[in-house]
């Protein structure tokens, strides 16, 4: 009989042995919020900044995709081309149609629009209105996601309330554009795997977080990362960076749910697919920590210990490693703790 060490390593050897290996099937999805509205500059970006986005994303040989055709490319494993981009702006800011909408027609770039309706209904100052939706959805270049009602956080709501604020959100989207989207992006990114269910019993495509990291093939299509841009992160350098960054292709992640409620900190761990290659050099690090211990436990597993407790609310750990030619892997997750 076997000792439980050697056991353990079996298994751990069979699990590693049964990772698929990818096509190198990578994309970056970015996400936007204001533009040029400089007195909200966490969630704005710049219009020197966006015009710099425009021309290097013409400029810089992307493939750019509708947000929808990249989702539908990587549930059916297609191989994606390099420097494949996708372009998201969330919540339903007027700047959107009044700078953003003008500036992507004349390029000619596809953007997905996440909108929380209640605002809209409201008409609340800044926002957007539904002639200006409409105008926009019915434009080739431009597709509607849905973003619950009123902006919720979901991790800590209930799943009746979830299901409420996606039930009365997709009823208001269809009555004023004449169809129910089928791509969601969570409130700050916050999930959980309750909530997941619910957006999932609603029959969304794929959800998306507000989590760094590149997405790729086998990734969970209901907690697609993106790369937020803002004033402090949305110069040149930082959009070629993210814009160009591959995947890391993490499998076998643990924990499976965002929403941290027992053990904290967390105790994560997940595999890397054989073609990513050597993982001497991941490096992780942690919003509330800095950069935290990194242990390669096999060949193809990694572990990464947090020393302090995740403090209420969010907390993102990103982990990273050199691609080759300037450019990046990364992974990204996000976790909530509730108060």
């Amino acid at each position: 009989m076997k000792k439980p060490l050697m056991a353990a390593a079996a298994f751990a050897l069979s699990l590693v042995s049964a990772l698929p290996v990818f096509a190198q099937s990578s994309a970056s999805v970015v996400m936007y919020h204001r533009f040029g509205e400089d007195s909200f500059p966490a969630t704005n970006i710049r219009m020197d900044q966006f015009e710099s986005h425009i021309q290097e994303i013409k400029s810089g040989g992307y493939n750019v995709l509708a947000l929808g055709d990249l989702v539908e490319k990587l549930k059916a494993g297609e191989t994606l081309p390099d420097k494949t981009l996708a372009i998201t702006i969330d919540d339903g800011y007027a700047s959107i149609y009044e700078k953003a909408f003008p500036k992507f027609k004349e390029a000619g770039i596809p953007f997905t629009i996440f909108l929380s309706t209640d605002p809209i209904d409201r008409q609340y100052a800044g926002y957007l209105n539904w002639k200006q939706v409409r105008e926009m959805s019915d434009h080739p270049l431009v597709s509607i996601g849905a973003h619950t009602a009123s902006h919720l956080h979901m991790a800590a709501a209930s799943q009746a309330r979830v299901g409420d604020e996606m039930a009365r959100s997709l009823q208001r989207l269809e009555e004023k554009l004449g169809y129910r989207p089928d791509l969601f992006a969570y409130p700050y990114g916050e999930a959980s795997l309750a909530a997941i269910e619910v957006v999932r019993g609603f029959g969304m495509k794929a959800a998306f977080g507000q989590h760094s990291g590149a997405i790729g093939t086998g990734d969970d299509p209901y907690y697609l990362s993106r790369f937020a841009l803002n004033e402090k992160y949305g110069d040149l350098k930082r959009f070629q960076m993210v814009a160009q960054t591959k995947s890391l292709f993490v499998q076998e992640l643990q924990p499976k749910d965002m929403m941290i409620e027992k053990r904290n900190p967390p105790l994560v761990g997940f595999s890397v697919a054989e073609e990513v290659g050597d993982l001497s050099p991941l490096a992780c690090f942690s919003g509330h920590e800095g950069k935290v211990r990194v242990e390669k436990l096999w060949e193809r597993r990694v572990e990464v210990r947090m020393e302090k407790p995740l403090p209420v609310g969010r907390t993102r750990l990103n982990c990273t490693m050199p691609a080759g030619e300037g450019r990046w892997r990364w992974f990204g997750r996000q976790f909530y703790v509730a108060p």
